[in-house]
């Protein structure tokens, strides 16, 4: 091998090498909120002081939502804010949309328009309605056509830490499967859903993607993907009602793969919105 021959391989190697540590290090948090939340002082009301929060943790990209979404009327208003506090940040907007309102529709078609989202967030539990309602449905027709992914959230917290008056019941997952099937240009991401939800429910669902953040019990993650897939599992932490380390935790106890590590970490996210 001659001189140019050996720099020019040598160099090639470099790269990779530099590529693969930077693909190491990439984290996509797909579950966290900003604002204020409903019962409870949390540290997501600046928005500037959170990013960097999350930055210190080795966060590279995160999905907001706004707790203000929960239980205002406004939704349109919601959206602005949201989409203005994660301008020029690491936030990824998740415009909140309400099935329960009307012309829900409009505000889909604002969220992809005007603040160029890419990911709604649905609390179905707290705007009244379930999964079998007709809106749900149309929902997922309109998201597919915006290239959207429609994110559910199961539950905010466990009925029995919530306030006695306002006391909100998990989502019920069981029609879901036969909706996807029916739907299958729309994407779905469970948002704290628990193993035992998405098992006995989901485990065959298409077009389904589930965080991790109540998936619970030691190795947690490696035995859920004993029946999930792994590339249909993402990073998920619900910051500030979660401890950040917790989530952290979960992956680093679990024996993954370096595939499935890089998948859950960045690249199942990055495959739903590129």
């Amino acid at each position: 091998m001659n001189r140019r021959n050996f720099i020019l391989r040598s160099s090639a190697a470099l790269a990779a090498s530099s590529l693969r540590a930077a693909d190491e290090l990439k984290l996509t948090d797909c579950h966290v909120y900003l604002g204020s939340h409903p019962f409870r002082r949390l540290a997501a009301e600046n928005a500037q002081e959170f990013v960097q929060s999350l930055s210190k943790r080795g966060v590279t990209e995160a999905w907001a939502g706004a707790f203000e979404g929960l239980l205002r009327r406004d939704v349109a208003e919601v959206n602005r804010e949201l989409a203005r506090a994660c301008r020029n940040t690491m936030l990824r907007p998740c415009g909140t949309i309400n099935l329960s309102l009307p012309d829900w529709q409009d505000d889909v078609k604002r969220c992809a328009e005007d603040h160029g989202m890419r990911v709604i967030r649905l609390h179905p539990n707290y705007h009244g309605y379930d999964l079998e309602t007709p809106a749900f449905p149309e929902l997922l027709g309109l998201t597919a056509n915006h290239r959207m992914i429609v994110q559910l959230v199961v539950q905010m917290e466990d009925e029995r830490t919530q306030h006695p008056q306002v006391r909100v019941p998990t989502v019920d997952l069981q029609p879901l499967s036969e909706i996807m099937e029916a739907a299958n240009e729309a994407r779905v991401m469970l948002l704290n859903a628990n193993a035992a939800m998405v098992l006995r429910h989901l485990q065959h669902c298409p077009n389904t993607w589930l965080d991790f953040a109540m998936v619970e019990g030691v190795a947690g993650v490696e035995n859920l993907l004993k029946s999930w897939p792994a590339n249909r599992l993402v990073f998920g932490s619900y910051a500030p009602v979660f401890y950040f380390e917790s989530a952290t935790l979960k992956i680093q106890e679990s024996a993954l793969d370096a595939e499935q590590m890089l998948g859950i970490r960045w690249q199942n996210a990055s495959g739903l919105v590129t």
